[in-house]
């Protein structure tokens, strides 16, 4: 590691600790530090979204992948490609829509409590526990990304590299809140944006070109260059399925009720499927690239190609900006993560529950301990060196999208719903991703987020129709908030 890699490196982690100190100054309420008091601009919102949804498995985990089984990755790609336009296309407009017309909600829990009229705090406390669960194996996965990065790239012991990057990622999360999470993630995000357009074009250049490469890896291993390869049916739906997380990923849909308005959508949309393809196909071109790169001496760790590539094809100083790239992806994420499960201990747990008149001030820093605490509990997840990236970012993401996804979708088009619908969805979603991840073999080698989306969606639908129907309040306000989502 040379010495302008690192300066380049450590300037970049000043900067990020700047915008934090920045927004600390402008955070006074809850919802400021978990909203940003719906401020947000199409073009912050997009790319902020996109930064924090991909994490270091775009950067890490995809190009990984790529790397061992060729152009059949693809697919996740595809799947996800997908489900985030169609998370902006139908999504976006109405929860930014509902979450104000409904008590002004500015957490997931907070909305689904208000939007069902739920006086028994059982959607909202349900809805916080599922948050802590999932995002505490989440907020791992992107630990375990920061020490690797660390470990490759400076040497160090990968317990060190664990805290290193876990303490920069705590101090500006805990003091800028949401405002500084979005700002750093647009920052991250432009940055990640061109490291996947620079890296995959010098890095087939460097080969020989696109069709050196597909040939060298049609030589070298067939299965490489047919996307079809190694794949079943139900080996493709699991891939595609990646798609269904993103209705209920707190961190990204979040970025929905912040925006300024719902006129900002079309551009927001736009903007954050240009940033997702270009950004999806960069990963999978690294890895293949990869294959022809590196066929003389191997990879040991296949999740590290991406960063590879960054120091053997690039001068030190342009180095060090695509390193930066790669932390600003794992970054994105953890920040995003450690906000949302801060507000649902703040909002959900101790204010709801224990403290209702709780002063502005108050939560805020109940938010801000949160952040340390949930933080420690990921990191002690991921002292284990052999921790896959792709395997608990794809835990983390079933069980969200999962749990949430039916519930935010039938929330916001379908009247009939009810509270008990809910509650029994959201749960469902939730348990069926727990058990069928401990299960294997034929069907349960089925992605768990596939049955567990269409059982939370039928728990609700059944349970919704057996039971009372909402009330005449309810179905008013949903009428409003469609008025005026278009």
């Amino acid at each position: 590691m040379s010495t302008a890699t690192l300066v380049t490196f450590i300037i970049y982690l000043l900067g990020m600790l700047a915008i934090g100190i920045f927004f600390y100054r402008m955070t006074s309420s809850l919802s400021d530090y978990v909203l940003g008091g719906r401020t947000l601009g199409p073009g912050v919102a997009a790319i902020s979204a996109g930064a924090s949804d991909m994490s270091g498995w775009l950067l890490l985990g995809l190009p990984g992948a790529a790397y061992v089984s060729g152009f059949s990755s693809a697919w996740i790609a595809i799947g996800l490609a997908i489900g985030a336009y169609i998370n902006w296309q139908f999504v976006a407009r109405r929860l930014r829509s509902y979450s104000e017309v409904s008590n002004n909600s500015i957490t997931i829990p907070d909305y689904l409590e208000n939007r069902f009229k739920d006086s028994s705090k059982s959607l909202r406390v349900i809805s916080a526990l599922v948050i802590l669960l999932f995002f505490t194996f989440y907020t791992s996965s992107g630990m375990v990304a920061g020490a690797k990065l660390f470990e490759a790239s400076f040497g160090f012991q990968y317990e060190t590299a664990l805290w290193i990057g876990a303490i920069v990622i705590i101090s500006y999360t805990f003091l800028g809140g949401f405002l500084a999470v979005s700002w750093t993630d647009f920052i991250q995000g432009i940055l990640m944006f061109a490291a996947l357009i620079i890296v995959p074009f010098a890095a087939i250049s460097e080969v020989g070109g696109w069709g050196y490469a597909v040939d060298t890896v049609s030589t070298l291993n067939p299965d490489g260059i047919d996307i079809l390869a190694g794949t079943t049916t139900m080996g493709i739906i699991s891939l595609m399925a990646w798609g269904l997380g993103y209705f209920g990923q707190p961190h990204i849909i979040t970025r929905f009720m912040a925006l300024k308005s719902v006129r900002d959508v079309p551009k927001a949309r736009l903007i954050g499927t240009v940033w997702m393809v270009f950004g999806l196909f960069g990963a999978v071109f690294t890895g293949f690239a990869g294959i022809v790169y590196f066929a003389d001496a191997p990879l040991a760790d296949p999740e590290t190609v991406f960063m590879d590539f960054t120091q053997v094809l690039f001068n030190p100083w342009v180095a060090g900006i695509l390193l930066a790239a790669i932390l600003s992806a794992i970054m994105s994420t953890i920040d995003s993560q450690l906000l949302v499960s801060s507000s649902a201990v703040a909002e959900d747990f101790y204010k709801a529950i224990f403290r209702k008149q709780a002063s502005q001030k108050e939560l805020v820093w109940v938010g801000r301990i949160a952040v340390v605490a949930i933080a420690f509990i990921a990191i002690a997840l991921a002292m284990n060196p052999d921790s896959s990236v792709l395997n608990l970012v794809s835990y983390a993401w079933g069980g969200f999208g999962a749990a949430f996804g039916p519930v935010i979708i039938l929330s916001l088009f379908w009247k009939r719903m009810n509270r008990n619908g809910a509650l029994v969805g959201l749960i469902t979603g939730a348990v069926v991703v727990v058990v069928w991840e401990k299960l294997s073999g034929g069907l349960f080698d089925l992605y768990e987020i596939v049955p567990g989306f269409i059982l939370s969606t039928l728990a609700i639908i059944i349970v919704s129709l057996i039971t009372s129907p909402p009330s005449n309040e309810i179905e008013e306000e949903f009428d409003q908030a469609k008025k005026e989502a278009y």
